[in-house]
């Protein structure tokens, strides 16, 4: 008897111990690379790979820097227009494509998503002969519709999630009670999906904020963005300077999905008082 005991408990170390190496060695193949860059931000020395002791020399000059502050502005000016515009139609599509009685209707829902599984070098491609097919210029105003078009998806999947678990009834009382459907809108569904839109907007800034290889193929001459700037350096040297540069990346993207994910709770948690409420006044009609 006691022989059994001791080969479970042995069996139950071996599985307790697997997912204990599997998160080691996901943790070291993908943080660790992040932490030196992050340490190495810091070097006082001019080669990255050689560590001369701790500065925020490289954060100064990068502050000097005229062109990476033009860069940061333009990639924050891409990242809020995409995201505004994305976050409109995303949020009219979540909407009106349930309400619609087309025949192709679940195909156009499977087909809003394909910007996220298409990888990005076959969209950069996609768009850059689209946009000489008609002789649009590339600038901010390709960049804005190439990042629109990837960023609808996030926040339309956010939204659809938040609308399955809406409870109807609010927007037909006040459908009933003479409200027209677009003051129905604003005033009751806008509201309880709000947490739904922010989250996926947070969401999709991040993935603009950071993309790099769609923007290369439909930027012009005088819009480099953050990424395309980090790029274009690293072909000629590195320095704890783009060090420094890729952690202040790292912290606004980090940031926005930990708002995105806060955003997301607070839709949940919402969606859970309102049913609470809802069951205790069925309870209190019974």
């Amino acid at each position: 008897m006691s022989n059994k005991v001791k080969s479970s408990k042995r069996k139950r170390s071996r599985r307790s111990t697997f997912p204990t190496l599997y998160l080691a060695i996901l943790t070291v193949l993908t943080y660790v690379p992040i932490a030196v860059v992050v340490v190495y931000s810091f070097n006082e020395s001019k080669i990255s790979s050689v560590w001369s002791g701790l500065s925020l020399r490289w954060y100064k000059e990068l502050f000097r820097d005229p062109d990476m502050f033009r860069a940061l502005l333009m990639s924050v000016l891409l990242g809020v227009s995409s995201c505004l515009i994305a976050a409109v139609i995303a949020t009219l599509a979540a909407i009106g494509l349930p309400r619609a009685k087309l025949p192709g209707r679940k195909l156009v829902e499977y087909l809003s998503s394909l910007p996220i599984i298409i990888p990005e070098i076959v969209l950069g491609m996609v768009f850059l002969v689209y946009f000489s097919l008609l002789n649009l210029p590339f600038g901010m105003t390709t960049l804005i519709i190439a990042h629109t078009s990837f960023c609808i998806p996030y926040i339309y999947m956010q939204v659809k999630a938040r609308l399955i678990g809406l409870d109807e009834s609010y927007y037909e009382a006040a459908r009933d009670l003479g409200a027209s459907s677009i003051r129905a809108f604003f005033d009751i569904t806008l509201p309880l999906i709000m947490p739904a839109v922010i989250s996926g907007m947070f969401l999709s800034f991040a993935m603009s904020f950071d993309d790099v290889i769609i923007s290369v193929f439909v930027t012009g001459v005088s819009t480099d963005t953050l990424p395309i700037k980090v790029y274009t350096q690293l072909k000629t040297s590195t320095t704890p300077k783009i060090n420094a540069l890729c952690t202040l990346m790292l912290v606004v993207t980090v940031f926005c999905y930990v708002m995105s994910y806060v955003f997301s709770r607070i839709g949940r948690r919402n969606m859970k008082t309102q049913k609470e409420r809802e069951h205790k006044e069925a309870i209190r009609k019974a």
